[in-house]
């Protein structure tokens, strides 16, 4: 297994039906507790632990994906609102590096809570029109529509979690 893509590196190709919107959006659903659950029992030593070597630790994993997914929420709500805008990429290594990485876990897993229940709120409201519409992406140049950002997101949340789990899996934890 890839220490850095356990569950491999997001693609999907072809037609983003209803049925793979909606099991996306009960991936992101359900990630909070899922998450929760991934860590319950680990001591602060244990959540300082890398998930590979040269990789954040726990704790940093946790932590980024509260960041990561409030600007995806944002992205969400700019790209409903305006006619395709550029959104504003983040240095999510330098933000690991910040002194609210280093504080307690509750305080990212609480956030995520409320907002993936916010999040999937919107979600499952939206039209078919709704996911077809996009954001620009000035680092990559794309042009990305919300659904292929949904599956984007839902992957990212797997793909942490199973940065956790292989962690523990590997050092029995």
């Amino acid at each position: 297994m890839d220490l850095r893509y356990p569950i491999g590196k997001y693609t999907y190709e072809g037609e983003i039906t209803a049925a793979q919107r909606e099991q996306w959006i009960r991936d992101i659903e359900t990630l909070p507790a899922r998450l929760r659950q991934a860590v319950a029992g680990l001591s602060e030593d244990q959540l300082n632990l890398p998930y590979r070597e040269g990789g954040w630790t726990l704790r940093q994993v946790v932590h980024h994906l509260a960041d990561s997914h409030i600007n995806a929420y944002t992205r969400l709500k700019l790209a409903l609102t305006e006619e395709t805008p550029t959104i504003r990429p983040y240095f999510e290594d330098r933000w690991a590096t910040l002194a609210d990485y280093e504080g307690e876990i509750e305080v990212s897993l609480s956030l995520l809570e409320a907002l993936h229940r916010r999040w999937t709120n919107l979600l499952k409201s939206l039209s078919d029109a709704d996911y077809e519409r996009s954001f620009h992406h000035p680092e990559s140049g794309q042009i990305t529509s919300l659904a292929y950002n949904l599956g984007n997101y839902a992957w990212h949340g797997n793909h942490h979690l199973a940065h956790i789990t292989a962690l523990r899996t590997r050092l029995d934890l």
